[in-house]
């Protein structure tokens, strides 16, 4: 019977500019490591006389990050976050995410970083930051060793 953990997931961004060799994305949250939320697929329309057509319509598809506070990894997206501040400009990231339990392998394609949190909330104890970015592209395949 296949599992469904997402314990053994990766994720590794390489930033141009940046991070030419792709960083191992690692310290997640307790709850959550990585999520996206529905992307539309399809604009459709029906005509007043009852007919339905449908066209695709290009979008981007943003993935939320979520790094506890102690993640060696938060380095990597402040750094980005700081490089992005500091030239006045965006810097474009490649990514893959491999999930062994479902046997897929996920290349994202020409990424932002949109979204940052930019320190943990200081609460109880420090809470987890999130970090978007935004992908022109998800390609799934079958799963293959992480490269990008």
């Amino acid at each position: 019977m296949a599992t469904l953990t997402s314990a053994n997931a990766q994720l590794a961004i390489a930033v141009a500019g940046i991070f030419s060799a792709p960083q191992l994305i690692q310290g997640f949250a307790m709850d959550d490591a990585f999520t996206s939320e529905a992307i539309e697929q399809a604009e459709v329309q029906i005509g007043v006389d009852g007919e339905m057509s449908a066209a695709k319509v290009w979008v981007p598809y943003p993935i939320t990050i979520h790094l506890m506070a102690s993640s060696p990894s938060l380095r990597v997206f402040e750094t980005w976050r700081q490089q992005q501040d500091a030239n006045a400009d965006v810097f474009v990231a490649r990514g893959t995410i491999v999930i062994p339990s479902i046997a897929m392998t996920y290349d994202l394609v020409r990424g932002y970083l949109t979204k940052a949190t930019p320190f943990p909330g200081a609460k109880k104890i420090l809470e987890a930051s999130q970090y978007e970015i935004t992908w022109n592209r998800i390609v799934s395949s079958p799963t293959g060793p992480i490269s990008i």
